[in-house]
């Protein structure tokens, strides 16, 4: 184990203690993410899904972090596609259960309301289904562009927003898609985000887009994996 290893075990006990041993740390979370929900997203996102990607490039290269990496610009477009997220969440539960209804499934409303049992599974279910099917390819596709900006211009927080977002040329000569359609779309879709969102629509609101965002670092080591 490396030393840089070391000090990120220790980081993420201390956090997972703190939160663990002291009753209202949870209360004020709860609080802050009733109060503020969009702003707590972005905090959620950037902090770690950016922290997903470095534990997926420790993986690759041996280290957290390297030159042009660009921890600033991901933070800031992680926070910002988790609000992104955040919207689509509140979006696709109350279109889902609105669009059930009406095929005649009456009980949708009641059924996501009340506690665990089938018919919430089937609706949370559903409402992971239609979010990654409609939601999901724009979003890991727009995420993959901003990556490839990040680098090119090489992770500074200047040169992000300096250097115009050439997204058409990006999407024609500079995506892998062999990789974001034959393997993030194809596979990672139906395989991990129709079951993790799933259990992510199980969770009392004030966990869903905390656990959304945990998914994101799990995603990151799938992928690191995949390269």
């Amino acid at each position: 184990m490396k030393k840089s290893d070391f000090v990120t075990l220790i980081i993420v006990l201390a956090v997972i203690g703190f939160f663990a041993f002291i009753p209202s740390a949870i209360a004020e979370f709860n609080r802050l993410t009733a109060a503020h929900g969009m702003l707590m997203s972005f905090v959620k996102f950037s902090i770690l899904a950016t922290f997903g990607e470095m534990l997926a490039l420790r993986i690759k290269k041996g280290h957290y972090w390297e030159k042009g990496f660009g921890i600033v610009p991901r933070m800031l477009v992680w926070g910002v596609l988790g609000m992104c997220i955040a919207m689509a969440m509140i979006i696709f539960k109350g279109g889902t259960v609105g669009f059930l209804s009406y095929l005649g499934l009456e009980q949708a409303a009641t059924w996501f309301s009340g506690s665990i049992g089938w018919g919430k599974m089937l609706v949370a279910f559903c409402i992971s289904v239609l979010m990654n099917t409609f939601f999901a390819p724009i979003f890991m596709t727009f995420h993959k562009i901003t990556d490839i900006h990040i680098a090119e211009t090489g992770g500074t927080l200047k040169g992000f927003f300096a250097t115009p977002l050439h997204i058409q040329e990006t999407m024609a000569h500079k995506i892998n898609w062999d990789i974001q359609y034959g393997f993030v779309f194809k596979k990672t879709i139906p395989l991990f985000w129709y079951p993790a969102h799933t259990i992510t629509f199980l969770l009392p609101g004030n966990y869903q887009v905390l656990f959304a965002a945990l998914l994101g670092v799990v995603l990151g080591l799938i992928l690191s994996i995949k390269k």
